[in-house]
């Protein structure tokens, strides 16, 4: 972890609340916009949420479990609200006007729901098993096994809540298929791609990081008188 000040703290955390914002409202819009890969039924939501977890993980690895937490508490109201009316004003890939918002949508509502849970519980198993394993020797292991488990959970109670007997006659019958599909390419994914991305990031933000911190040290010393 590395000392920030408390503004440097708050304009990170505001930028992570942000970040996380947009890939959940982002994902539930993209989940109702199913596709066939290879034979298989999924979403074009599974290539957008993994952002998540390497958002997390980068919070956790340099600023400890506590602001990662206050990061999932504080999006999960607003992700809510954002994601439930984005997805009511532009269905399936169309827009309906914001008149649509005066009539109730069970099935974006589920959606909406779903996502608080899933989330909840995704990031904050994603948190405490990387806070767990970051201290080992090899970098790589906190972060895909966090993710392994993580997404796991998300998908799982994702799915569940928002398309067991669903009001979409597609996403009702085909919505177990679809999460294992979404599950699957997640993963890749994130091994393949984010993992090795969050590896990267974090060299950089360390290296700045540290750059910062030493500058803020020698601006706060006391100069030195000329011999």
């Amino acid at each position: 972890m590395f000392a920030l000040s408390d503004a440097q703290q708050r304009r990170l955390l505001a930028l992570m609340i942000t970040f996380h914002v947009l890939v959940i409202a982002a994902s539930n819009y993209l989940v109702q916009l199913p596709f066939t890969l290879f034979g298989f039924h999924t979403t074009w939501g599974a290539f957008s949420f993994p952002f998540i977890f390497l958002a997390t993980d980068l919070t956790v690895r340099l600023f400890g479990k506590e602001p990662a937490r206050a990061i999932v508490m504080r999006v999960m109201l607003p992700a809510l609200v954002i994601s439930y009316v984005v997805s009511v004003v532009f269905p399936r890939g169309s827009y309906a006007g914001l008149d649509a918002l005066g009539e109730w949508n069970l099935f974006v509502a589920r959606i909406a729901v779903a996502s608080f849970m899933a989330y909840l519980l995704g990031q904050l198993l994603d948190v405490h098993v990387f806070d767990r394993l970051r201290t080992l020797k090899a970098w790589w292991v906190a972060p895909a096994i966090s993710t392994v488990l993580g997404n796991l959970a998300d998908t799982s109670a994702f799915f569940s809540i928002a398309f067991y007997q669903s009001p979409d006659p597609f996403m009702a019958a085909n919505w177990l298929e679809i999460a294992w599909v979404d599950y699957v390419i997640k993963l890749i994914v994130s091994l393949l791609f984010f993992v090795p991305l969050y590896g990267l990031l974090l060299a950089t933000l360390s290296r700045r990081l540290l750059a910062a911190t030493d500058t803020q040290i020698l601006a706060a010393s006391p100069a030195r008188p000329r011999p």
